[in-house]
């Protein structure tokens, strides 16, 4: 079963064998507003905790999404870069946006979970 985490920066992430489903929380699209563009990072690029991985652009802003742990991207959702507005649809769903191997798995020690990411939003 899938463990979920949420950052302080307003990602999220679904932890399954190793591999983690990163995107951002309905939270930070509601604030976003309409998304209009979304570039995605390379399948195989080597990202460290804290790096910007993926760009989303708003009709009020473009916002980096940075990731949460060191890893590999395994695979993106080429979904979402054809139709940016799957993010507002469904951010925790379908709107998901890379996939990674995760490097080391101790470092979502100091992750939230839903109940710790909903108190810093209220």
């Amino acid at each position: 079963m899938a463990k979920i985490y949420f950052t302080e920066d307003h990602e999220w992430l679904s932890v399954t064998d190793g591999v983690a489903t990163i995107g951002i929380t309905d939270h930070a699209q509601e604030q976003l507003g309409d998304l209009v563009f979304v570039e995605l990072p390379e399948v195989g690029k080597t990202v460290a905790k804290g790096d910007p991985a993926v760009v989303v652009e708003s009709v009020k802003a473009a916002s980096d999404v940075y990731a949460p742990a060191d890893g590999e991207i395994t695979e993106t959702n080429d979904t979402v870069s054809a139709d940016p507005a799957l993010v507002n649809k469904s951010a925790t769903g379908e709107g998901w946006l890379w996939k990674m191997k995760l490097a080391d798995e101790s470092q979502l020690d100091g992750l939230l979970d839903e109940a710790g990411y909903k108190a810093i939003i209220a």
